[in-house]
């Protein structure tokens, strides 16, 4: 019995004395690895969260992204320190890496196009904005998705590479937009008439601009009709209340001094051939 105990003695020494300098080391190394990757976790957050132009998600992912590299940089020291081949594991991390990054190249794409998204800012949250074919308010910007909300409050959510790789139109980047309409008169009305009672109405209404002006002219002879062109700046939350108030009340204008909007119309002439 005391030579099994003396046996395991010695085997604990040898061990001890073979690897406790490897197992203090590797323990250190874990430790201050894992200080730093925090530390340079709240480095790069911090720095981040000092530009107005980054958004919070975007300084969330690439501050943990940070931490994680340390991480896997510490844990391969570690088995370093254990005599594993760390350049064979950083090459067969490597292999793998391009693996999984072939095997979700449309995922790894959409987490792309999700952080050029929240670098550029093309959009904010908040915005209405038509992107990838669709057009809504924008609730959510995500590192994968972004998602809509339609005028009748329908939800799309678009894979932020469709977005990226499309055209896309912010209508709440400025703070004015302009309001076009095209007024029709018929050809026996009278031209100076309609477009000083046009000026009466944009005059009436304080959401119409007047810096810059109100322009009111003849844009086509059309077949049944003299087209009036009519374009009026008003900031941007005030676009479409204006336009359906403008509509209207040119309606009710120009049917109270008798000026006709026309219904298409062809003149056909009949030939009587004897």
């Amino acid at each position: 019995m005391e030579d099994k105990a003396q046996e395991y003695t010695d085997m604990a020494i040898s061990f001890a004395t073979t690897y406790g300098l490897n197992i203090i080391g590797a323990v250190l190394i874990l430790i201050i690895g894992w200080i730093i990757a925090g530390w340079a976790r709240g480095f790069v957050a911090k720095m981040l969260g000092k530009s107005p132009k980054i958004d919070i998600t975007l300084t969330s992912f690439l501050s943990s992204t940070v931490r994680y590299i340390i991480l896997i940089f510490t844990l391969i020291a570690v088995l370093g320190k254990f005599g594993v081949e760390t350049a064979s594991l950083i090459t067969i991390l490597g292999a793998a890496s391009l693996a999984i990054g072939l095997a979700l190249q449309g995922t790894l794409s959409n987490v792309a196009a999700g952080v050029m998204l929240l670098i550029f800012r093309p959009f904010r949250i908040g915005d209405f904005i038509s992107a990838a074919g669709f057009a809504g308010t924008v609730k959510t910007l995500g590192l994968f998705v972004t998602e809509l909300a339609t005028g009748d409050n329908v939800q799309i959510i678009i894979p932020n590479s469709q977005i990226w790789g499309a055209a896309i139109q912010n209508f709440s980047a400025h703070d004015t937009r302009r309001v076009d309409l095209v007024i029709g008169i018929g050809y026996d009305d009278n031209i100076d008439d309609a477009i000083a009672e046009i000026g009466h109405v944009i005059t009436a209404d304080d959401r119409a601009m007047t810096d810059p002006e109100p322009a009111i002219f003849v844009g086509e002879l059309a077949d049944s009709s003299v087209n009036i062109v009519v374009r009026v700046w008003t900031e941007s939350g005030n676009y479409w209340p204006l336009k359906a108030a403008l509509t209207k009340d040119i309606k009710h204008r120009f049917d109270d001094k008798g000026i006709s909007f026309p219904y298409p119309q062809q003149d056909v002439h009949l030939i009587n051939d004897a």
